[in-house]
């Protein structure tokens, strides 16, 4: 029931506010033709940045499952949170991180000219081995959105056994981008 509230309110849902294809660049088009929705990021909630550029890289700091409406898909895997139930979440991390590079290059997501590395932690038991097929959640959508040559990186997958406020995915990014 949580999730089902939950999935109603996310930036992927399929009421998304459609883009004019004047203004929008092509990662914007692809956004409004996937029926994506990205929110403007939020704040930090602690002493960090959420990103920070060196050079043509820009590295994100941990973005959590956290929809508009600061909902927050918590649970760990393995202890009664499901495989798809962690993608799910993985994916609302991607839609952050997508958020956070849309920051980083001034509101042009055309600017992003390689998803070099995904950083990812998932609340998990023990016993709970999975970790890359929750990722996948992450992992897809930036190769959806950005397309295979660009959104396709190195990346890892670890179990922890607890994050942040609960919530069951946190992943980072480092990515590289057009010259100022």
């Amino acid at each position: 029931p949580a999730l089902a509230a939950a999935r109603r309110s996310w930036p992927f849902c399929s009421a998304a506010r459609p883009l004019s294809a004047a203004m929008a660049g092509v990662i914007e088009r692809r956004l409004a033709q996937l029926g994506l929705r990205i929110p403007k990021s939020p704040a930090p909630a602690a002493n960090y940045v959420p990103w920070k550029r060196v050079g043509n890289q820009v590295f994100i700091s941990g973005q959590i499952p956290k929809a508009e409406d600061n909902s927050l898909l918590t649970g760990q895997l393995g202890a009664g949170y499901s495989i798809e139930e962690g993608q799910t979440a993985a994916r609302l991390c991607a839609v952050n991180l997508i958020s956070q590079m849309r920051e980083a290059c001034g509101g042009d997501l055309d600017k992003v000219k390689a998803v070099v590395k995904v950083e990812a932690f998932v609340n998990s038991t023990a016993d709970f081995t999975n970790h890359p097929q929750v990722v996948n959640g992450c992992s897809d959508l930036l190769v959806e959105v950005f397309g295979q040559e660009i959104g396709a990186h190195s990346r890892f997958a670890v179990g922890c056994s607890s994050l942040p406020l609960g919530v069951a995915v946190e992943t980072g990014a480092v990515i590289e981008v057009a010259d100022e």
